[in-house]
């Protein structure tokens, strides 16, 4: 799947829901919204997996964390509603892994799932 731009870090979460108690849901769900309209036709997946994540960022201005611990969020809990995974425990997500690069022409990230068979 790729999600063309970026999403809010998690800097940008934490400021809007201390700048108004309905802004920071209204920040996720409009996320969640966005992310659910590039996820392709996958399959549920019923055994556990695996998920990497790819951030092109336009620069290197912003700290890895904070890129990608609201991105993980959302986008778990869009895939989870649009039943590619049938939970975001760790009983369905064994593992999460992120590479991060810069492309100033073409942000965006790109999320791979594998299942684990063993």
């Amino acid at each position: 799947m790729i999600i063309p731009g970026r999403l809010p870090g998690l800097n940008e979460y934490v400021k809007s829901n201390r700048t108004n108690r309905y802004a920071g849901g209204k920040m996720k769900k409009d996320a969640e919204s966005m992310i659910c309209l590039y996820i392709p036709p996958w399959p549920t997946y019923e055994k556990p997996v695996e998920i990497k994540f790819f951030f092109y960022e336009p620069s290197a201005k912003r700290d890895i964390d904070n890129i990608s611990a609201f991105a993980h969020k959302v986008i778990l809990d869009s895939l989870v509603a649009k039943k590619v995974l049938r939970n975001d425990s760790q009983r369905y997500v064994k593992a999460i892994s992120d590479q991060f690069y810069v492309d100033k022409e073409n942000p965006r990230i790109v999320v791979e799932i594998y299942e684990i068979t063993t």
